[in-house]
């Protein structure tokens, strides 16, 4: 049988550090397969206008799962600052390569598990009477990837069209005469569709994980369409679900309530801003960036990807200081959607193991800043990580 193909995308930054160190992990781990390079992130938009090319979206339609680092991204005129001198005021404009992989190949269900591991420094504690507690934390909180403010609906001085449209409702009444310049507009788009399908996807995996409760995140006191869709179409699904109890908060008393009682809460459910804001919420209960995990899963494709960005200060790093258990974690969400959860188990176990014995911690666990000179204070480097996990396997 030939080896299973994966196309690994670096991108930019640590991505390029900490994808090879999960590569690393997933052979030690006997998972075979081959490893199909592609080109992805901002060197490519500074050298051609285009940070996702073609080419890389044929490997992905070709072989349908990928591993993906990090990406730089900024705003559209610095984007458009750091073009080559000869691609200037040609028309090019910058836009994210992982939300357009997203949106290429509808990879509309984005799983951000946030679970603490014993003995993790950076694990969230809490005063309990005169003493202190850390509840355990597992909370798994499913995105909707594709819709929402990230579908990329938006301008600056609407269109006569746009604006005509805009006008019709009510409430732009206060925005008359505001000039055309002065006046930014995002959409937020909530389809039924979506909304059925990532609340019928957490409400599956609580019951196959054995989660007690599906929480909808959103805002439909004020957002009243949009978050009242998503709503509705969780009331929906929960009565397909009787022994799962569905429950309801607003986003921002989620993010109190999160510092508050995080073991309560099991998966989540949002859309596409909210899930980002409550996801990085949980993640810093767990240990941070550095232990934060995602999947992206569409009809065919899947992308795999560390929540953590491309950090590129540290990308010259030698040797690297960074931590890759994120982008190792990310790696056993690729096992577990291609049916290799035994092995995914192990290297958990391991992370785990390592995580427990307090011997090996990289800059961030120690809560050191992020200069070389960590080492000198006993910082694991991104190797000696890697090795300490392969070690425990």
């Amino acid at each position: 049988m030939s080896k299973r193909k994966i196309v690994a995308m670096p991108g930019d930054g640590i991505g390029k550090v900490v994808l090879p160190s999960a590569i690393r992990v997933l052979d030690a781990v006997g998972f075979e397969a081959e490893y199909v390079h592609a080109d992805i992130g901002w060197e490519f938009w500074i050298r051609d206008g285009n940070a996702l090319h073609q080419r890389t979206i044929d490997l992905l339609a070709e072989y349908k799962l990928g591993l993906f680092g990090a990406i730089t991204s900024k705003p559209k005129d610095q984007a458009a600052a750091e073009l080559s001198p000869e691609l200037k005021d040609k028309g090019y404009v910058y836009s994210s390569p992982i939300v357009g992989l997203r949106q290429h190949f509808d990879l509309d269900i984005c799983i951000r598990p946030c679970r603490s591991f014993k003995g993790n420094p950076l694990n969230f504690i809490r005063r309990d009477g005169d003493g202190f507690a850390e509840p355990p934390v597992d909370a798994v909180i499913f995105r909707q990837n594709t819709e929402g403010l990230y579908a990329g609906v938006e301008w600056t001085d609407p269109p006569p069209n746009v604006r005509t449209a805009l006008e019709s409702h009510a409430r732009m009444a206060r925005f008359k005469d505001t000039p055309g310049k002065d006046l930014a507009v995002s959409t937020r788009i909530f389809t039924r569709r979506a909304c059925q399908r990532v609340t019928r996807e957490a409400f599956a995996y609580a019951k196959k994980f054995g989660y007690r409760s599906v929480t909808v995140c959103e805002k439909p006191n004020v957002i009243r369409e949009t978050s009242g869709m998503l709503r509705a179409e969780a009331q929906a699904v929960a009565k397909e679900y009787p022994e799962i109890a569905l429950w309801e908060t607003n986003i921002d008393a989620q993010m109190m309530w999160l510092t508050k009682n995080p073991e309560d809460y099991g998966v989540l459910v949002c859309g596409n801003m909210f899930g980002d804001i409550v996801s990085d919420g949980f993640a810093g209960l767990v240990g941070g960036l550095g232990f934060a995990c995602s999947a992206n899963i569409g009809p065919e494709v899947a992308v795999f990807e560390p929540t953590h960005g491309s950090a590129p200060k540290y990308e010259t790093f030698d040797p690297s200081i960074v931590n890759p258990i994120a982008m190792i974690l990310s790696a056993c969400m690729m096992l577990d959607h291609i049916g290799e959860k035994d092995k995914s188990d192990r290297i958990r176990a391991a992370v785990g193991a390592v995580v427990a014995e307090g011997k090996t911690r990289t800059y961030d666990m120690l809560r050191l800043p992020g200069r070389q000179e960590v080492l000198e204070q006993g910082a694991a480097n991104t190797t000696q990580m890697t090795d300490a996990i392969i070690e425990r396997l």
